[in-house]
């Protein structure tokens, strides 16, 4: 049997499994045995690290399927890109892969230019950061801003993960809730600041810094219940201004008129709803 090699930065990129899905999933493999193939580039597992453990502990017989990739960083946009199509991801998980995304693309683009010859660049697409963060903003729906925003947030969590792996994982598992804002902050912070914060989530004595900006909630409600509230709103302007941004380029002037005048009456409406909060 091939020998298969486990690569930790490739593992480390699925999301863990919850119990009751692994304990489901190793019911189905002892039951009707491993239908999938494990993919594989140069040797390495790629795709298929949960079946693999189980057959491997169980000695069940699985296939494998080799896939061709020229870099590195292209194995792992396929993995991104699989696990994006694949999960239901949270929304920090799903901002986390768009910021791998992004900085796996960039280095691509980087490589592959330094392989074409001069009189040949001006027909090709120069690929720098920004018209990377346009073509991922086009991919995954969200504005360009969106795509910096996780790019700088993928950042800081690989950076917490190097001082603790347990700590990256409570971040993207949700056990630990960090803002998206002191994460990006955390990006450009020195490497003591990114230790303290790392070990304080580990040992679960982390705690969210208090917004400055108070918010007005309703009678008998308290900030805590309104707060995840006025973050989802924050998420969802955010990438449905992305999206907006996409539908403007793609239409010609009277379908931007039209869409223009829409957004007016959303706009007018939460005006409305601004002057009445007392």
């Amino acid at each position: 049997m091939q020998e298969i090699i486990i690569d930790e930065e490739f593992r480390n990129l699925l999301p863990a499994l919850d119990e009751e899905t692994l304990r489901l999933l190793e019911e189905n493999l002892l039951q009707h045995g491993c239908r999938d193939p494990l993919v594989l580039w140069n040797g390495i597992l790629i795709d298929g690290y949960n079946r693999h453990k189980i057959c491997t502990d169980h000695s069940i017989p699985f296939n494998t399927v080799d896939k061709e990739f020229d870099f590195r960083e292209e194995v792992l946009v396929w993995i991104i890109s699989n696990q994006v199509s694949r999960r239901n991801l949270t929304p920090i998980q799903l901002s986390h892969f768009r910021g791998l995304h992004y900085k796996a693309n960039k280095k691509i683009h980087g490589t592959s230019k330094q392989f074409v010859r001069q009189s040949e660049k001006s027909e090709k697409e120069v690929f720098h950061s920004e018209s990377v963060a346009n073509r991922l903003a086009l991919h995954y729906r969200v504005s360009r801003d969106t795509i910096i925003s996780d790019y700088k947030l993928a950042e800081a969590i690989n950076a917490i993960g190097e001082v603790s792996p347990e700590a990256k994982r409570k971040i993207l598992t949700g056990e630990i809730e960090v803002s998206k804002n002191r994460l990006e902050a955390l990006s450009s912070a020195s490497k003591e600041e990114i230790k303290s914060v790392a070990l304080k989530i580990e040992e679960g004595t982390y705690e969210r810094r208090k917004s400055r900006t108070p918010i007005l909630t309703e009678v008998g409600a308290g900030p805590d219940s309104i707060l995840p509230e006025i973050r989802k709103l924050n998420v969802v302007i955010r990438d449905f201004s992305g999206s907006i941004n996409s539908m403007f380029r793609q239409l010609n002037n009277g379908g931007s008129v039209e869409l223009k005048a829409v957004l007016k009456s959303y706009i007018s409406q939460l005006e409305d709803l601004y002057r009445n909060i007392q």
